[in-house]
């Protein structure tokens, strides 16, 4: 797996230390700033070799969407954008940035060993076909099957789209999965055939849903959409 240079824009040095923990405990490299002013001189300087931006939006004197459409005028839409999810103010940002191409949202309190699980699909894009869909921090029993072999394991995060598990033993990339699992406050299990999206031994695998129930994927849509506005700054 190859190094990455991921800039991670918080005002926070809790939040800016843990990301940049998790990312070089990784081997990849962490660029942690703490302003606008900051992260916009370090883009226009060093664009070409940032592969993604974790991003704050409410960074000191300039926050908002209206930062992002800054970036936007700098990269001309190149660099993929991970937004906070707590410090999104309210459902239209949300809308306004997906216009303007933001590739997700990640939880700036997950665990240490949650984190590079959220990044991963959006640092190796090309070995994960993501949906638009935040990713929630969620670590529940999962059950998934292989061939005739079943494991069991904890999720690491669910989205619309798929489920991130912890294992030690990932099975290869593109590998079939059928998996099951209950989500939180439910009476009924999820079942999906899903497909290995991206796989790493020191933190697990993602599944990416291919078929299941529409009852199921209803279930797991509200229960994003319930989950995704929690922990937001004040």
């Amino acid at each position: 797996m190859s190094t990455k240079t991921v800039i991670v824009a918080d005002d926070t040095a809790f939040v800016r230390d843990r990301f940049a923990t998790a990312l070089v405990g990784a081997g990849h490299r962490a660029v942690p700033l703490k302003s606008a002013a900051d992260l916009l001189g370090h883009l226009r300087d060093e664009l070409a070799h940032v592969d993604l931006l974790v991003l704050d939006l409410r960074l000191p004197h300039a926050g908002g969407v209206e930062l992002v459409r800054t970036i936007r005028r700098i990269d001309g839409g190149r660099l993929p954008i991970l937004v906070f999810s707590g410090t999104i103010a309210n459902a239209a940002e949300v809308k306004d940035l997906a216009a303007l191409g933001v590739s997700g949202y990640v939880n700036e309190y997950s665990a240490v060993q949650n984190i590079l699980p959220s990044l991963a699909p959006h640092l190796f894009p090309d070995s994960f076909n993501r949906r638009s869909s935040p990713r929630v921090v969620l670590g529940i029993p999962v059950a998934y099957r292989f061939g005739n072999t079943i494991a069991a394991a904890l999720t690491l995060n669910l989205s619309k789209g798929g489920v991130a598990i912890r294992t030690m033993s990932p099975l290869d990339q593109h590998a079939k999965v059928r998996v099951r699992f209950r989500l939180p406050g439910s009476k009924m299990d999820v079942e999906a055939d899903c497909r290995v999206a991206w796989s790493d031994r020191r933190v697990g695998m993602g599944l990416q849903f291919e078929r299941m129930d529409s009852a199921d994927q209803q279930a797991i849509d509200e229960f994003v959409d319930q989950h995704f506005f929690t922990n937001r700054k004040a």
